[in-house]
């Protein structure tokens, strides 16, 4: 009798102890998770075809109505498939097959109120969120830090930009997104500022790659970003700094219940094509509201970024409104300073000469309220309902498309809550709004139908501010396809045909990329409304098979293909619009780079359009006839490009 008691014990305790333990793989079996409860607390490992991406990490939070990070118990698991197909018109690709099998795990703290935890696994990326049910009376609750870690190995590399601090930086505008890279840095290097680190999160584990981030973050829930690593690589999510925004305002996200946190993400795969393809940001969020209208997207002048703020005036907007038309464009973006230089009736005024000249205008405002010094006009336009569809609905009524919304500056729960009222208040009045100075997107092309873009990134304006970012400008274009640009557009504002960044085009920093580098970064950097950084005198001064390209170049892409790279040091690409490839690639390393590309989009015997640099880093238009799409031989020049198009 004793002997059937132990055994009895023995097989409840293995029954138990398996029950603690779930996994779930993608469709194809190459990427699995497996997930535990070690000692009551949950944690997840990750491997890719049998190698470890990430080692135990933890999941759970702690809040303000108890700590689901530890003596937890494990409640049931449910196995289920997700499978879409979703069009849309703004990311890197149209149209969307998202496959993935979903494992929800449900726990249960020392309180007995539940938790689930609930994967997704397509065939390279991950996604992961904590779902809350109403616990009895408690309707709302506060996750006062999150337990949610990245344990990579301690081979891993990274390529990682820090979190700067709050309220620092031009008229105290930061965090904006826009600090440098760091590229094959050891895992565990302490950030710059001592905050931790930006998504997206770029790591390099061993024969792997994965990109962490995350997706889905709205007015009901603050922007994360990850913390400093411990020394054996445990990354954690880290919460907004209580300093931004002045210090007001709640730095810890608060949630009504039933409720859910964003998505976290990482993608995984043996090589960076994955990283640079992925839509997960997109495959696992919803569109939150109707377009009120169909919005058009394309391409755009922009007086400020090379004739800088004297330009924000009545006769110079007149020039580039007619730049516009010149080239064919649909869009002049009129920047900040207009409502103090060029007045709202002459503003009217533009808005009217531009549509006769078949011509759409945005307009640039300030964001702030008490959160930064900016000191730009228009302001105060923005940070209020009242004042917001005031200002809404007189540019509506005047026929503008748009708006560019700077100087944001946190990750705070009530901040994104700002860049939710500005979206859906302009879908309202039919306007489509860019933001600037901000944070990175998160899902919100297709959260957001009116929203068509966000800087957050050393941008364009940066070459004309410091000669080192121009010396830097081709190692940051080999970096932004494999981080920033992979989980939502990057409104940069590229494309400089000057040959040096002033308005006479005889001063001011110098340009070290070639005409072609230029012109590939209009196709290499993906949103789908383009500021492009041409200036009349271009129209005259660059090469016409540059001017001829510009004129024809689209902002939306149905396919987008990954074909060679490595991180900061060279990086081509391909994206169709239509029925047209554009083959695209950018050197940023000493010597001439030769490559043999496959290209399948082409047959044997077809002849395609070559752009590319000739030894003196001049540009030549040539014909290619493609003798094996299998073998496409191409040479890319130091800090230079080359363009296949058909």
């Amino acid at each position: 009798m004793k002997k059937q008691v132990f055994f009895g014990t023995l097989a409840l305790l293995a029954s138990q102890a398996f029950a603690q333990q779930a996994a779930v793989t993608g469709p194809d079996s190459r990427l699995k998770l497996d997930f535990q409860l070690q000692d009551g607390k949950p944690v997840y490992s990750v491997t890719y075809d049998g190698k470890t991406v990430l080692e135990n990490s933890p999941l759970g939070f702690v809040s303000n109505i108890g700590d689901f990070s530890r003596q937890m118990s494990f409640v049931g698991q449910q196995a289920d498939k997700v499978e879409k197909t979703y069009t849309q018109d703004r990311i890197k690709c149209s149209t969307v097959n998202y496959s993935a099998n979903k494992l929800t795990v449900t726990l249960e703290n020392a309180d007995k109120k539940k938790l689930d935890i609930v994967f997704q696994l397509s065939n390279n990326d991950i996604a992961f969120r904590y779902e809350m049910p109403q616990y009895g009376e408690t309707a709302c609750m506060v996750i006062e830090r999150e337990a949610t870690g990245f344990d990579f190995p301690s081979t891993t590399t990274t390529f990682l930009s820090p979190q700067s601090d709050p309220m620092i930086g031009w008229m105290r505008t930061k965090p904006s997104y826009e600090e440098e890279y760091v590229p094959d840095e050891p895992v565990a290097t302490p950030s710059k500022y001592s905050e931790g680190y930006t998504f997206p999160a770029l790591f390099h584990v061993g024969d792997n790659w994965a990109l962490v981030s995350e997706t889905g973050v709205r007015s009901l829930y603050c922007a994360s970003h990850l913390s400093d690593a411990t020394k054996d690589g445990l990354y954690s999510i880290a919460f907004p700094n209580p300093g931004e925004m002045n210090g007001l305002g709640s730095s810890t996200p608060g949630l009504a219940l039933p409720g859910v946190t964003p998505w976290r993400t990482i993608t995984v795969g043996s090589g960076l094509k994955p990283i640079v393809e992925t839509t997960v940001p997109f495959d696992v969020v919803e569109p939150l509201y109707e377009p009120s209208q169909e919005y058009k997207f394309g391409r755009s002048t922009w007086s400020w970024i090379m004739w800088q703020d004297p330009s924000i005036n009545y006769d110079d907007q007149i020039r580039f409104i007619d730049l516009a038309s010149e080239m064919g464009y649909e869009y002049t973006l009129i920047d900040g300073g207009w409502e103090k230089n060029i007045g709202r009736d002459r503003m009217e005024e533009l808005f009217k000469y531009a549509h006769q000249k078949n011509v759409d205008v945005f307009v640039w405002y300030n964001s702030n309220g008490y959160w930064n010094d900016a000191p730009q006009d228009a302001k105060q336009c923005m940070s209020n309902s009242v004042a917001r569809k005031k200002e809404m609905k007189w540019l509506q009524k005047c026929g503008v498309k748009g708006l560019k919304v700077d100087f944001f500056g946190s990750d705070k729960q009530q901040m994104m809550g700002l860049y939710e009222d500005i979206l859906t208040d302009a879908n309202e009045y039919g306007l489509m709004i860019i933001f600037h100075g901000c944070t990175i997107p998160r899902g919100w092309e297709r959260m957001y139908p009116n929203y068509v873009g966000s800087e957050a990134v050393l941008a364009s304006e940066n070459l004309i501010f410091n000669q080192h970012f121009d010396d830097m400008e081709a190692y940051n274009a080999c970096l932004h396809p494999f981080i920033r640009n992979t989980i939502g557009c990057m409104e940069f504002g590229g494309t400089l045909l000057n040959k040096r960044h002033n308005r006479t085009n005889d001063g001011g920093t110098i340009r070290k990329t070639t005409d072609v580098f230029q012109l590939a970064t209009a196709v290499l950097y993906q949103n789908p409304i383009q500021n492009f950084a041409l200036a009349p005198n271009n129209l005259t001064d660059a090469p016409a098979l540059a001017i001829d390209f510009m004129k024809q170049i689209p902002t939306t892409w149905d396919e987008t293909v990954f074909l060679d790279g490595y991180p900061g040091k060279y990086c081509v690409l391909a994206r169709r619009h239509g029925d047209r490839w554009y083959v695209v690639g950018v050197n940023a390393q000493k010597e001439p780079l030769k490559l043999s590309l496959n290209l399948p989009m082409w047959e044997k015997g077809e002849t395609v359009s070559y752009y590319l640099d000739d030894k003196k880093r001049q540009p030549q238009l040539e014909e290619l006839k493609i003798k094996n799409p299998a073998e496409v031989k191409v040479v890319i020049q130091p800090d230079g490009g080359i363009i296949l198009t058909k």
